[in-house]
């Protein structure tokens, strides 16, 4: 007989807590990669926030940014038209959002254990 998703989630969820008990150490899980925390820099974290975030999530907070400040050309929507805080990150005035990933990466340190 199949085990509903409820079950086999209780069941994945007690396996790890049982595992977190006899090792010590926190169960693994998707913490690599993109979903793995990164700290801003003092730039980058004056529109994200200091905290340490998922790559992700900083991505996402950068895009609030600029739609909240218009700041995406009126011609050209796949160009970003930085303002004081976006050119410090950037490096320069305008960017397209294909090159946006490569100048936030300069301003991501991978979290220190």
């Amino acid at each position: 007989m199949a085990r509903t998703a409820e079950k086999r989630g209780k069941d994945e969820t007690k396996a790890a807590e049982k595992k977190v008990k006899s090792t010590g150490k926190a169960a693994g899980g998707a913490r690599g990669g993109i979903t793995a925390p990164v700290t801003p820099s003092d730039e980058l974290a004056e529109i994200v926030g200091k905290n340490d975030l998922p790559r992700s999530e900083v991505v996402s907070k950068v895009w609030e940014y600029i739609k909240k400040h218009d700041l995406q050309d009126a011609k050209d929507r796949r160009q970003i038209n930085g303002d004081e805080k976006l050119e410090k990150i950037f490096g320069k005035k305008s960017v397209s959002m294909f090159e946006m990933n490569k100048h936030l990466s300069r301003h991501l340190s991978a979290k220190k254990d």
